[in-house]
């Protein structure tokens, strides 16, 4: 009997287990990861589908390189020739290419270098070229954060170095990230695997007879950072890596599938490719699209003045359908605006407003409000009594 009575307990503490998720286990669907923040975001839309810490302030590492990037792709000209200064040549800390004082790169080059490579001392070379000077370009920096909407951002070199004034969060990174792959430039070298860069000539000044083609040109080949373009993942088009020893291993990774495109921004991570692909793997197998309201729906009325009808039904224009995570559908909130007791006659389909949905306070879709129906102005003689 007690044996019996044994092996019921045993069986009942086993199914137990199997029932209930041990204490402190994610819900199902929701993505395990790694890294002490990320953030998985839409490119086209700007939702966020998940995030963890994801507006702490944490050290970006060369992921600050995708500032300076942009930056230099929206103020400069690839083919700009750039000649490097002292304070560029001087750098020594991290990735560099190895650049000295008076060589002369296409700007295109230095970021292929920045962006593949993570080369530091290129985007020295770069900031004082677009800036003028590297103070200048850091200002530059700082007002394209702030004008991006990356409240918790600041700037304070252009590669990334450790500095108490620069930081970010996973969430700014993202907004950045997302801002930058809508250039095609930018979109383009971020995929890169492998490119060539050169060194240009001396510039000629007229005291030498050496022909041009029979100078002596530098080459260097280069290598994504970025392990997932090598990879068979899915989609996988981008975006940059960063590491330093107060920052740890830094990623933010790009993937597109069926014409969504999503960011995931990895910062301090013990297995950096394991989060980013966990987290695209989510966004794109666990994120359903979902109706908010079907077209023709009713959604309010408003009052009609001198009408044969004394209101009229408002329905939404066209079907909205937004992605969500599970679960967050309750969620979103609907703000209606509508035209106040608009005059007769109305015809059907007439805009009279506008619903606007939000989750978490952020707008993620609005749709026009129309008339249901066409309403025929009261006679004259029925105006004048009613």
């Amino acid at each position: 009997m007690k044996y019996k009575r044994f092996i019921l307990f045993f069986l009942f503490c086993l199914t137990l287990s199997y029932a209930c998720p041990a204490a402190g286990e994610p819900e199902k669907g929701v993505p395990k990861v790694k890294a002490s923040a990320v953030c998985l975001m839409d490119v086209t839309t700007g939702q966020i589908y998940f995030e963890k810490e994801g507006n702490k302030r944490r050290e970006p590492a060369s992921l600050t390189k995708i500032m300076t990037a942009i930056l230099a792709i929206e103020n400069g000209n690839l083919k700009d020739i750039v000649t490097v200064g002292k304070r560029a040549a001087s750098v020594s800390m991290g990735q560099d290419i190895g650049l000295r004082t008076g060589d002369r790169l296409y700007l295109e080059d230095l970021l292929k270098a920045a962006l593949l490579y993570s080369a530091n001392d290129s985007t020295v070379a770069i900031g004082e070229h677009i800036g003028g000077s590297h103070e200048v370009f850091i200002k530059m920096m700082n007002d394209k954060a702030k004008a991006l909407g990356m409240k918790n951002t600041s700037f304070a070199n252009t590669n990334g170095y450790h500095h108490p004034n620069h930081y970010t969060t996973a969430n700014d990174l993202a907004i950045l990230t997302c801002y930058a792959l809508k250039n095609p430039t930018f979109a383009e070298l971020v995929r890169t695997k492998e490119v060539t860069i050169t060194w240009l000539p001396p510039e000629d000044n007229g005291t030498t007879d050496e022909k041009p083609e029979e100078k002596v040109v530098r080459e260097k080949i280069l290598h994504s950072t970025n392990r997932l373009l090598e990879s068979d993942f899915e989609g996988i088009n981008g975006v940059k890596t960063g590491t330093t020893p107060r920052a740890g291993n830094c990623l933010i990774a790009s993937a597109t599938r069926e014409g969504r495109q999503l960011v995931a921004v990895i910062l301090n991570s013990q297995n950096r490719w394991d989060d980013a692909t966990g987290l695209l793997d989510y966004g794109f197998n666990d994120i359903k699209p979902v109706a908010l309201v079907e077209k023709s729906e009713y959604v309010d009325k408003v009052p009609v003045e001198e009408g044969v009808e004394k209101e009229v039904r408002l329905v939404a224009a066209n079907k909205v359908e937004v992605y969500l995570p599970p679960g967050e559908l309750e969620l979103v909130q609907k703000k209606i605006h509508k035209t106040v007791a608009p005059k007769a006659p109305i015809t059907k389909g007439t805009k009279l407003g506008t619903v606007t949905y939000l989750l978490k306070d952020k707008e993620i879709a609005s749709v026009d409000l129309v008339a249901n129906q066409d309403i025929e102005r009261l006679p004259w003689y029925r105006r004048i009594f009613e």
